[in-house]
């Protein structure tokens, strides 16, 4: 009998390969924040890098909503939905989110990640077909993967390509899914043509509109509502930790779609519902989300100021009118080392690397909120430009110091 692999050793095999490929991940610690300020290992940073696009994380209403509500309730839900978890305040927010963007009935879940496993897993089995983007979050590759469908993945924002995935695997009941906006890249899905595509295909799409939602589209309603599209997708996710600034996530689509999900989805019955404070919170931050257009407009505002400044600076971007506006770089090393140089100048920005975007494409993923100011971005930019420079000639010098042949 052969010996089983030792864990352990895998484990640190795999840390050494990580190690050396620059791909080490670090947990940092906010200490305290105040609004896009964080201090972080003792130093005060602005944040470029965090999802609360409309600044509605520490709105005083949003956290107002949830101390008086766990002043009242308590702090948890004590049970799941279908057991004794589900509160009236839960019931009022996916009554509000379903209004909102204009789908018959909502679903509360833990997280967006939760959420895509549930809706997967709820309505594909192994003789079943998932069409899905390259980039598409991770959460929708894995709900693929743990339901044992038939997982095929088009070329990004390639409509074409999905229709032909489709076409070439006619058996079984198939779901179209995709970001609506792409959390690393920044840009909307084409979905008016992934709809006509679905359409043709009897194929059911499903849009993960995590980013968008709160941000793009009329009145915020997100990437489903800029497209037009609300009836021509029968479910789309809205999480509630992103632009509305808080935690969980919920799904939106037809009245028999999202009870079949109640009753079915294992992440939704097997697990303990948001805590009642929780959904309060959310509850307040949809209501502001809706009615304070001026925190959309800012955003465009910002966006437009960044992305001006930035050609101006000769710092070349991905395509984007969304609060992600990410910066490639030419190698892990090249983003970790800019990364680290805008800190040194103040700054929070994250370097995102592999398996996180594919191969080749490491980069600066800077995001946007509300709650800076155009001198914000001025100086970010500014920042951006030095560490550019500090870091071009830190590699000029270390290829010089190689020995020549």
């Amino acid at each position: 009998m052969a010996e089983r692999p030792d864990l352990h050793a895998r484990i640190a095999a795999q840390r050494e390969q990580r190690a050396a490929a620059g791909r080490t991940r670090v947990r940092r610690t906010v200490t305290r924040r105040d609004g896009v300020r964080v201090e972080v290992d003792g130093r005060w940073l602005l944040n470029f890098c965090s999802n609360d696009y409309l600044g509605l994380s520490q709105q005083f209403a949003v956290v107002n909503a949830l101390q008086d509500t766990a002043a009242r309730e308590g702090v948890g839900s004590t049970a799941s939905h279908l057991v004794c978890g589900h509160h009236a305040v839960h019931d009022e927010l996916e009554r509000e989110l379903a209004h909102w963007i204009g789908a018959p009935r909502a679903l509360l879940l833990g997280s967006g990640f939760l959420a895509n496993l549930a809706v997967v897993q709820a309505l594909l089995g192994d003789d079943d077909l998932c069409v899905q983007d390259r980039l598409n979050h991770a959460s929708l590759v894995d709900a693929a993967r743990l339901a044992g469908c038939r997982l095929r993945r088009y070329p990004h924002a390639d409509a074409d390509g999905a229709l032909r995935q489709l076409r070439g695997n006619p058996d079984g009941a198939a779901l179209l899914a995709t970001d609506g906006v792409f959390s690393m890249d920044g840009d909307i899905a084409p979905l008016r043509e992934l709809a006509l595509a679905a359409q043709a295909q009897h194929a059911l799409l499903y849009v993960d509109d995590a980013h968008g939602v709160g941000v793009v589209g009329p009145d915020g309603r997100g990437s489903v509502a800029a497209a037009r599209l609300s009836g021509a997708a029968p479910l789309q996710l809205v999480t509630l930790g992103k632009a509305l600034g808080g935690y969980g996530a919920a799904v939106l689509g037809d009245a028999d779609l999202i009870e079949h999900l109640a009753e079915t989805a294992r992440p939704y019955v097997y697990t303990t519902a948001l805590p009642p404070a929780q959904a309060a919170a959310s509850l307040a931050a949809v209501k502001l989300a809706r009615r304070e257009g001026w925190r959309r407009d800012k955003l465009l505002a910002q966006v437009a100021q960044f992305r001006r400044l930035a050609a101006q600076r000769g710092l070349e971007l991905l395509p984007s009118d969304t609060p992600i506006q990410p910066l490639l770089c030419v190698s892990d090393a090249q983003a970790l080392a800019m990364a680290a140089a805008l800190e040194q100048q103040g700054f929070w920005v994250a370097a995102i690397r592999p398996p996180t975007v594919p191969e080749g494409r490491a980069r600066l993923r800077v995001t946007l909120s509300a709650l800076h100011a155009p001198e914000d971005i001025e100086a970010l930019v500014d920042a951006l430009a030095v560490a550019t420079e500090r870091v071009a000639a830190a590699a000029d010098v270390a290829q010089d110091a190689i020995p020549q042949p």
